[in-house]
C-alpha cells in the first residue's frame, strides 16, 4: 500500500470554555401606554363621580328649601315643642278669659285659654256638656272627606301632608302651636296618643308670610301664642286676611295660625262655668259634615 493510505485520519480536538461565574439576572421595566379604553373607563368614571356629587347637592338643597326655607323665621323648633309637650302639666283654674282690642282697624276677641286639656272630637261638644269650656274648627277637609293637611287623632293617623306649614300639637294636658314643615312634632304625637293638626300660617317669629292663599272679606278666626298662653281669636267684622294677620302681628303675637270657620257659631265658659255664645245660637248643631268635621275641644280637667 501506498504510504498515503497507511496514514491515520487525524482526529479533531474541540475545546469548550465555561464560564464559572454566576449570571445575574436584570429586571427589565417595562413601560406600556394605557390603551384606549383604559382612558376611556377612567374619563367615564370621573363623569360619574361628578354627576353623583351634583345630584346629592342638588338633594340637600331641595330638602333645605323644601323643609327650612319656608319664608318666615321660625321662633321654636320642632324639637323645642317637643320638649314643651314633655314638660309637667302646668295647673291652673280651669277658665276662658276674654278681651277686646282694635287693632289698626281690626276688632278682635282674644279669648286667652287656661288649665284646659286640648284634643280633636268629630261630635260638635253639647251646650250643656259642663267640661267643654271652648271649641272650634280645626284642619280643613275637602267635599270627599278628605283632610287637608295632617291630622291625628288620639294617636291615629287620618292624614299627612305638609302643605300647610302652621300646626297645632296636644298629648295629655300640654298644647303647642308651631310653624314648620316638618312632620317631627306629629310623629311625636302619634307615638304618644295625642292629636294634631295643620293650616295656614299667619303669623310667625312675629312676622307674617308673604302672600295669603285666601282672599275676601269674611270673619276670621285663629289660634295664636304670646308666651306660653295660647289664644282663640275672633274678629268682630269681616276683614281680609292680610289685615287680620297684621293687626295680630301688631299686637304682639309671636305665633298664629288659622282656623276655619270664621261665622261658625260656637260658646267658651268663664271660670264660674257660664257658658257664652260666640256667633249665632240659631246654627247649633251644624249638621252639613257631621262626623267629618274635626272640632278642638277643650275640656275642664276631671
Amino acid at each position: 500500500m501506498d504510504d498515503i493510505n497507511m496514514q491515520k485520519p487525524e482526529v479533531p480536538i474541540i475545546i469548550i470554555e465555561r464560564d464559572e461565574q454566576p449570571q445575574t439576572k436584570e429586571s427589565v421595566v417595562k413601560v406600556v401606554a394605557p390603551s384606549w379604553k383604559r382612558k376611556w373607563l377612567k374619563r367615564l368614571l370621573t363623569l360619574v363621580a361628578v354627576g353623583c356629587l351634583m345630584v346629592a347637592v342638588l338633594v340637600g338643597y331641595y330638602f333645605w328649601n323644601y323643609y327650612y326655607n319656608i319664608g318666615v323665621s321660625v321662633s321654636v323648633s320642632p324639637d323645642q315643642n317637643i320638649e314643651k309637650l314633655q314638660q309637667p302639666v302646668k295647673h291652673e283654674m280651669p277658665e276662658v278669659v276674654l278681651t277686646s282690642d282694635n287693632i289698626l282697624g281690626v276688632a278682635m276677641d282674644f279669648y286667652a285659654i287656661h288649665g284646659l286639656k286640648a284634643n280633636i272630637e268629630f261630635e260638635e261638644p253639647d251646650t250643656a256638656d259642663a267640661s267643654v269650656y271652648l271649641y272650634c274648627r280645626s284642619a280643613d277637609h275637602k267635599a270627599d272627606g278628605t283632610y287637608i293637611g295632617s291630622l291625628v287623632v288620639d294617636g291615629d293617623v287620618r292624614q299627612s301632608d305638609t302643605h300647610r306649614l302652621g300646626y297645632m300639637a296636644m298629648v295629655g294636658g300640654n298644647s303647642v302651636i308651631g310653624i314648620s314643615r316638618s312632620e317631627k312634632v306629629k310623629v311625636f304625637v302619634q307615638e304618644h296618643g295625642g292629636s294634631f293638626f295643620r293650616q295656614f300660617i299667619l303669623v310667625s317669629d312675629g312676622t307674617i308670610p308673604g302672600r295669603f292663599f285666601l282672599h275676601g272679606k269674611v270673619e276670621r278666626r285663629a289660634i295664636g301664642r304670646i308666651g306660653d298662653q295660647l289664644y282663640y281669636i275672633a274678629t268682630r267684622n269681616k276683614e281680609t286676611l292680610w289685615d287680620f294677620a297684621d293687626a295680630l302681628r301688631e299686637y304682639g303675637f309671636i305665633d298664629a295660625i288659622y282656623i276655619t270657620g270664621g261665622a261658625d257659631y260656637v260658646y267658651y265658659r268663664s271660670k264660674d262655668g257660664i257658658r257664652h255664645d260666640i256667633g249665632d245660637s240659631a246654627d247649633y248643631p251644624q249638621t252639613k259634615w257631621k262626623g267629618i268635621i274635626p272640632w278642638l275641644v277643650f275640656r275642664k280637667v276631671p
